[in-house]
């Protein structure tokens, strides 16, 4: 078999800038020609070849950058951040000026597509193995996880960048590789979406605690696929609505997910895959792939942690955490945020910071013992899915029903908040924009609220701003250039079919 199958040769076409590292590293993570395609075990390891790049896409480390992760990239561009770090370019997105070589969109772009590539070789290898003990319906779940995932790979970038090239097959040649871009429409109707109906068929469990897909992760997914799908920039209209809103329920009625009754419970390693998290990026003490959010969100060299680097490469504008309502649990001490902890180099002191820093990726052991987080990073938990029926089913049926209530207000309730009542459509759907702010902020969601709503919430005067227009409290104004990151220059240097590039850029 002549056919080159290793595990990420699909991400090829678009990693040529990079070719030279990748060809010069000593393989340790491959399936080679030679290997034996007859057998459970390597089913499964195509199927979990998938996951790599999860940690890559979505937490990886920026070349040339101290303190610099992909992570940043979306919590920069809000205006609801700041940083201590010159290093991470934070600048160049606060005031609105980076460009198609800044730091971030190239390595998401390589990232993500590696990310494809592995599923795309896993979708085209699984069926033609056989192997005893691997049934037709192991056979099917397995292809439903590769599916799943490389729908996710796409939904962020279609969010990310818009139209993009559509890569489904392992390319078996060189010839041909420099593919134009695909309508962004065209990956959501011919990739994500019959990607993840066709995985929502599968026998996947509602809940997997080791972290792989389960069907709850599925329908959590295609609830964000259709919300986004229903507004911009596609424009999917209620019928696209209501698909979320079914999905959504789905995930609630069936999946056993259950609300954390502290907001602690989610930095308590020993919580990671069960109760409220529904699909996580795996990661683990003790192996070189430790959550690396813990040292970049602890304030830069105050002392309080056993890491020889803390970062505060991001931390909430005032304005923000101003903007939360009297009361709400979530900008009390320790819960969110903090603003103050215990010195770990002089011991009896408290270091107070100059104002409150992200506490949600606060590993209370890595930082005082380990120096390794053994936090998971979450994707999709069910206060995402809870707000995401709400506003979904209110645009369906032209306002709120008493579970889209009774949903918020649980969310509300572990915040303090006291219960909402009737609601008109647009002041519920904007207590759910609202709560979504509040409850999923620096998960890397906001961005991609902002852009499918075409909303802002204004921190200063309360208003919700339209997108195109908003003034960030760092004096810098949202054009249609920031709707889309540019495609990497490097990938256009390669392939010139990639042109034209995005609006401004």
């Amino acid at each position: 078999m002549k056919k080159i199958i290793y595990i990420a040769i699909g991400a090829v076409i678009f990693l040529a800038a990079s070719c030279k590292k990748f060809l010069e590293e000593e393989p340790t993570n491959f399936i080679t020609p030679e290997s034996s395609l007859s057998s459970v075990k390597v089913a499964r390891a195509f199927a979990n070849a998938c996951y790599q790049n999860l940690q890559g896409s979505m937490l990886g480390g920026q070349p040339s950058s101290y303190g610099g992760n992909t992570w940043n990239l979306m919590e920069f561009m809000t205006g609801k951040s700041n940083s201590d770090l010159g290093q991470t370019n934070f600048t160049l997105f606060q005031n609105l000026s980076y460009n198609a070589t800044s730091f971030y969109v190239d390595t998401w772009w390589q990232n993500l597509y590696k990310g494809i590539g592995a599923c795309n070789q896993a979708i085209a290898q699984i069926p033609g193995i056989n192997a005893p003990g691997l049934t037709d319906e192991a056979k099917a779940n397995l292809l439903a996880e590769a599916h799943t995932l490389r729908a996710l790979y796409y939904f962020f970038l279609v969010r990310m960048y818009g139209d993009v090239p559509s890569v489904t097959q392992v390319p078996d040649a060189v010839n041909g590789l420099n593919l134009s871009r695909s309508p962004a429409k065209n990956i959501y109707d011919s990739i994500i979406l019959p990607d993840l109906l066709l995985a929502e068929q599968s026998t996947l469990p509602w809940q997997d605690n080791t972290g792989l897909v389960s069907m709850g992760a599925v329908k959590s997914i295609l609830a964000d696929v259709y919300l986004t799908y229903a507004g911009a920039a596609i424009n999917g209209g209620d019928a696209a609505y209501a698909e979320s809103a079914k999905r959504s329920l789905d995930v609630i009625t069936n999946g056993g997910y259950t609300l954390f009754p502290e907001y602690t419970d989610m930095i308590d390693p020993a919580n990671k895959n069960k109760g409220e998290f529904i699909f996580q990026v795996q990661y683990a003490a003790g192996v070189p792939s430790t959550n690396p959010l813990t040292p970049l969100t602890i304030p830069n060299y105050s002392g309080i942690s056993k890491y020889s680097d803390e970062y505060g490469s991001v931390y909430p504008t005032a304005e923000f955490i101003a903007s939360f309502p009297a009361g709400d649990k979530r900008v009390k001490e320790r819960q969110f945020f903090y603003s103050s902890y215990p010195s770990a180099k002089s011991p009896g002191t408290v270091v107070t910071f100059k104002g409150p820093y992200i506490y949600k990726w606060f590993d209370v052991d890595a930082v005082t013992n380990t120096v390794k987080s053994d936090l998971n990073y979450s994707l999709y938990r069910l206060a995402d899915v809870y707000l995401m029926y709400a506003e979904a089913s209110n645009r369906a049926e032209g306002g709120p029903n008493s579970k889209a209530i009774q949903y918020v207000n649980a969310i509300r309730q572990r915040a303090d908040l006291s219960p909402i009542g009737a609601l008109s459509e647009d002041a519920f759907e904007k207590e759910v924009w609202l709560q979504r702010y509040y409850e999923l902020c620096f998960e890397n969601k906001m961005w991609f609220d902002m852009l499918r709503t075409r909303k802002v919430h204004n921190d200063v005067t309360g208003n919700w701003d339209d997108f195109v227009g908003h003034t960030t409290v760092f004096n810098a104004t949202f054009t249609e250039k920031q709707l889309l990151f540019p495609v990497p220059k490097q990938e256009i240097d390669v392939n010139p079919n990639l042109l034209p590039n995005n609006t401004g850029f």
